[in-house]
């Protein structure tokens, strides 16, 4: 019988992953100790050792061009919704209050 889907939280998985990286234990150790399959271990040390470089300093350049984008798609979306009102005026001066039924 199949073990149900797991979600492990990501305190969870950097603890693996760290301890992992530390080498103080086989792959073997950890796999009985932390119950989560060799393969998981080795991708969540991958994403570690990847994602590292961005702890020390890339994450807040993320953030402030993130913040940028946000202000960008709200002026967007601001446009378009006076638009969106300034057509659908217009369609009521021609079609009256109720439209045009086609």
């Amino acid at each position: 019988m199949r073990r149900k889907r797991r979600n492990h939280s990501p305190a969870f998985k950097a603890k693996v992953a760290l301890a992992a990286l530390k080498g103080e234990l086989t792959m073997a150790e950890l796999v009985q100790k932390y119950d989560v399959h060799a393969n998981q271990i080795s991708d969540w040390k991958k994403q570690l050792l990847e994602s590292a470089p961005d702890v020390f300093g890339k994450g807040q350049q993320k953030a402030e061009e993130s913040a940028e984008t946000v202000e960008a798609l709200h002026a967007k979306i601001g446009q378009l919704t006076m638009e969106n009102d300034f057509l659908e005026r217009g369609l009521e001066r021609i079609h009256g209050p109720r439209g045009k039924k086609w």
